[in-house]
């Protein structure tokens, strides 16, 4: 199994319930999104396990374009070039999607933060990006209104 990370695979960064349930079996990075998954990993991802010293559990990491297509990404979604990961610890005991937003924006440098969704207890999972650029360090909460989705600073 290839890692991304010590505490990280490609299997995990690439797998996707919605493109096994749609058929989509080309969900495969380049070697660009690689060294971006890898980026991502050492910056934000192994820092937040570190701290929690527990398994974080990653929902979406990378995204092909008909992947994201199909489930109506941003035509501009950082997934779909390695360097953005869901992450949701809704089910795991002892840690709260608001504890890993809150471990990121006091602590890691990121591009972009955001509360998706949920309410103003708790997201129901956080987003966060790394570029290997200049990061933006930008916060916003997703919040659906009239089913469609809009951006606020946090």
């Amino acid at each position: 199994m290839t890692q991304i990370s010590k505490h990280l695979s490609l299997k995990e960064c690439t797998y996707s319930q919605t493109a096994e349930k749609l058929g989509i079996v080309n969900n495969n990075p380049n070697k660009t999104h690689i060294e971006n998954m890898k980026l991502l990993a050492e910056k934000v991802f192994e820092p937040i396990r570190e701290h929690f010293d527990m398994p974080i559990k990653v929902t979406s990491v990378f995204r092909s374009f008909n992947l994201n297509q199909a489930i109506k990404g941003s035509i501009t979604s950082q997934h779909c070039s390695g360097q953005a990961m869901d992450i949701d610890m809704s089910n795991v005991k002892g840690i709260s999607n608001k504890d890993i937003f809150n471990f990121i924006k006091d602590n890691l440098n990121f591009d972009q933060l955001i509360w998706e969704f949920g309410n103003s207890k708790e997201p129901d999972w956080v987003h966060v990006s790394y570029t290997n650029n200049v990061n933006r360090k930008q916060i916003l909460k997703a919040k659906r209104i009239n089913g469609k989705t809009n951006y606020e600073k946090y």
